[in-house]
């Protein structure tokens, strides 16, 4: 894996990920998945867990019934790396597809 960096303040994270949230001092971002029931939702996490293993890089997360909410922030570094990006884009895509 390369070795990752901060990402510039420049990037505009709303434009590339626009169901994500930006936290106030730049150093993770967050979304709330809601699904049809717990057994959607479970499935999600299963995928997005299979895609943080492979990938090594982890999200937080907590899950109440049918609703994730996530937290993506590369923490060796303090902030956000393209490995949070990229780990978004993952998500959003299974949550497309359970």
């Amino acid at each position: 894996m390369p070795e990752q960096k901060l990402l510039s303040d420049r990037v505009d994270i709303q434009r590339r990920l626009p169901e994500w949230h930006v936290s106030p001092d730049l150093k993770a971002i967050s979304r709330e998945f809601a699904f049809q029931n717990f057994k959607a939702a479970f499935e999600f996490m299963k995928l997005s867990a299979q895609y943080a293993e492979e990938n090594n890089h982890h999200p937080d997360w907590s899950n109440a019934w049918n609703i994730v909410n996530v937290s993506l922030s590369t923490h060796s570094l303090h902030g956000i790396t393209e490995l949070d990006l990229a780990m978004a884009n993952a998500m959003d895509a299974f949550a497309r597809q359970v």
